[in-house]
């Protein structure tokens, strides 16, 4: 028997961007584990990612490419050759290129994995060919546009551990990237730092902290207003630091005025008291972190809560001091959007906004249509808002998909032409993060599976099946990925290292940002109707976003798609811990099954995970049907802002099982 140990990093849509060691045995993979070298890692995988090698052989793996059969949406397919099929998106292309322009062509890409070859090199060939693009996100876009604007939302999370006081606000890291809870229990540890959570769930993060402040979903930039007012009130703002970052201090000031703990305790759903002590706990801590998560972001006012969460930060000079500041996102210095070579476009074409797919779909106005899409690195039947009307785009019989995929998703349900990826542990690939500053480099530990390839690989393929002559559709894996790398940063010590630490200068306030919100308006922009309740759709512990849900052992562990709900509104409601319940909304409806749980604030149910296919064969509706179109507007969908009856489901449904 040989055996070997292959460098690898986990390419999931995680703040944490794991380094890990593939233990591989006679050119299988037998496990993998945490690098216990890695600063971050520190050689433990989570509950997602720990058996990630039984991701290589699931059952429902693609290993062929495929070519549909049957109606679009039913998922049924024949297999086909390489050949066969790069020869088939040729011509379909070709075609549409010809009678429509090459802006009737959309690459519909995300996050699916962080490495620069799998999520980028696909787009060489769409700006090659002069096709229309996406712009914006599915989530942090509100923070994206504040940064766009000067303000400074992250540092290196390892110098957390100098932090005196962690706020942590809408982010249950020990769910959702828990190896940053290293340095907040460093922070403890050295300096006696205390822990807050502010989140409407009792999370498992919310456990661990020292207090946890329950809020009303969405009331979070009236929150962060309180705070500013208090500080401004007491003279416990840092009005040097305040003075140097903000171009309009003293309108901000005028702005928080109203914003009183008594005014801001009533909306909030807490005490007037807690308003001031976090106030004065925030101010007087030296430094203090403001940790905060997506989701709050994700409402109509996404760019009002991060413009004076930023300005929180400011007013305590927090930014100013090693571990404190304002800590959404941080990054290496990296370069990966310069991989997918945006200069190759012959000239500038048009833009969608990535998070309204089923609007660009289902728009007869546009000139020219939509006529072939190729998706990759994001299963937007499921996760984008307005899903019912995604799937209405998709079904079009005149829209050519193709859906580059490693198992049968929800969306490659409604392709016509499937490719089979490699996964991570079988191709060449180089990540930075969204959550440190590491650029990790990954090794194929085994060959492909089946005829698996990668996306460089198929674009090399695709480009030469459509005469493309350029050399950058045919660079190497590797090539493609050294375009990433930061000037002194050489391809070759990285893939020896395995990981390497290329931190960007400390991001601090730019000169003058705006701190003042541009209407004045805080409030959610949409409240509930009589009986209805708002429901939150968080991550869940052992999927990621919708990766994993197919996989037997993360659904034995997640049990089953849970609505979780205080046990006050339960009562009211009639309905029993562990019942069947009917959720809806004018949307759509799904069926799930009820926890009664302590800590839920009132009001407010959450369905933790996304699951794939959460329909029943009766209503076809999946959770984000339940997620009527609403955006910031900067783009950022209004996840947070749904309205839903929970009553119990009508006698045809006692046959549904969703164990």
């Amino acid at each position: 028997m040989t055996s070997r140990t292959v460098r690898g990093c986990c390419p999931l849509d995680c703040q944490d961007s794991c380094a890990w060691l593939a233990h591989v045995e006679d050119d299988r993979v037998v496990r993998v584990v945490g690098a216990p070298d890695h600063p971050i890692t520190r050689g433990v995988l989570c509950a997602k990612v720990r058996d990630y090698e039984t991701r290589l052989d699931a059952p429902d793996r693609l290993l062929h490419p495929l070519l549909r059969t049957g109606t679009k949406g039913r998922g049924l397919f024949q297999r086909i050759t390489w050949d066969e099929a790069v020869s088939h998106i040729a011509e379909r292309y070709g075609a549409i290129i010809a009678h429509h322009g090459a802006e009737a062509l959309l690459p519909v890409n995300f996050a699916g994995s962080l490495g620069v070859v799998q999520r980028r090199a696909l787009m060489r060939l769409f700006h090659a060919l002069g096709a229309s693009r996406f712009h914006g996100s599915v989530c942090g876009q509100s923070g994206n546009a504040l940064a766009a604007e000067g303000h400074a939302l992250g540092f290196d999370p390892e110098e957390v551990a100098d932090s005196r006081l962690v706020l942590l606000w809408g982010t249950n890291l020990l769910t959702t990237a828990p190896h940053g809870w290293h340095f907040i229990k460093a922070a403890r540890e050295r300096h006696g730092a205390r822990v807050i959570c502010i989140d409407p769930r009792r999370t498992r993060t919310a456990a661990a902290s020292d207090e946890h402040v329950s809020i009303r979903p969405g009331s979070d930039a009236v929150l962060a207003a309180g705070l500013a007012h208090v500080a401004l009130q007491e003279g416990l703002a840092d009005l040097g630091c305040a003075g140097a970052a903000a171009s309009d201090f003293d309108a901000f000031c005028e702005q928080i005025a109203p914003w009183t703990p008594e005014r801001v305790a009533q909306l909030c759903g807490i005490g007037p008291d807690t308003v001031v002590r976090l106030a004065r706990e925030l101010a007087g801590a030296r430094p203090a972190v403001i940790r905060v998560g997506i989701a709050p972001q994700q409402t109509q006012h996404g760019e009002a809560l991060v413009r004076l969460l930023s300005a929180l930060s400011i007013l305590g000079g927090h930014p100013t001091r090693r571990g404190g500041g304002l800590l959404i996102e941080a990054s290496p210095d990296f370069h990966d959007a310069r991989v997918a070579r945006p200069d190759l476009l012959p000239s500038p074409t048009r833009s969608f906004d990535m998070a309204r797919l089923g609007e660009t779909l289902t728009n007869g106005a546009l000139s020219p249509p939509i006529k072939g899409l190729m998706i990759w690195g994001t299963n937007p039947v499921v996760t984008q808002p307005d899903t019912a009307r995604v799937r209405q785009g998709l079904s079009r019989e005149d829209l050519f998909t193709v859906v580059i995929e490693h198992v049968p998703t929800d969306t490659v349900a409604f392709a016509d032409i499937v490719l089979p990826s490699t996964m991570q542990l079988e191709h060449f690939d180089v990540q930075g993060a969204w959550g440190h500053h590491y650029i990790s480099v990954n090794h194929p530990a085994v060959a492909p599976q089946g005829e698996a390839k990668s996306h460089g690989e198929i674009l090399r393929l695709l480009a030469r099946g459509m005469g493309l002559t350029e050399p950058a559709l045919q660079e190497s894996d590797e090539e493609i990925a050294e375009a990433a790398l930061p000037v002194g940063l050489e391809l070759g010590a990285l893939k020896e290292r395995g990981w390497i630490k290329c931190s960007p200068v400390r991001s601090t306030p730019a000169s003058k940002v705006k701190l003042c919100v541009g209407d004045g308006v805080l409030l959610p922009a949409s409240t509930p109707s009589p009986g209805h309740l708002q429901l939150l759709t968080p991550k869940g512990h052992f999927f990621l976003n919708t990766t994993f849900a197919d996989m037997p052992r993360h659904r034995h562990s997640a049990v089953r798609p849970t609505l979780q709900m205080s046990r006050g509104d339960a009562e009211v409601r009639g309905l029993t811990d562990g019942g069947l319940v009917e959720v809806r909304n004018t949307g759509g409806a799904i069926f799930v099954h009820l926890a009664v749980v302590d800590g839920m604030h009132p009001g407010v149910v959450a369905l933790p995970g996304k699951w794939w296919n959460m329909s029943t064969a009766r209503l076809g509706s999946a959770v984000n049907d339940l997620t009527l179109p609403a955006w910031s507007p900067a783009g950022q969908p209004a996840y947070n802002e749904i309205f839903v009856e929970v009553v119990s489901p009508p006698p045809i449904s006692s046959s549904i099982s969703l164990e």
